[in-house]
């Protein structure tokens, strides 16, 4: 399936000198990707669907925290 190798180069991706604007770029397409998955998910109910998943929204998490930057105060 392409949706598990773009999953792999996903979360493969170092972090180390990204720009704004790439994180918001990896954000975005975490979300597709997640959501690619979740229609597969739906039809067949594969536990390592959901794992990949669940991987997926960890980083895109901290990816998200990223870019949000420190708040000040």
């Amino acid at each position: 399936m392409e949706v598990l190798k773009e999953v792999q180069e996903f979360l493969n991706i170092k972090m180390n000198g990204v720009s704004a604007s790439d994180r918001i770029q990896l954000s975005r397409n975490a979300k597709r990707i997640v959501l690619i998955i979740n229609e597969i998910y739906k039809k067949n109910k594969d536990p390592e669907l959901m794992e990949l998943m669940k991987g997926l929204t960890i980083k895109k998490k901290r990816i998200d925290v990223r870019s949000k930057g420190r708040p000040t105060g």
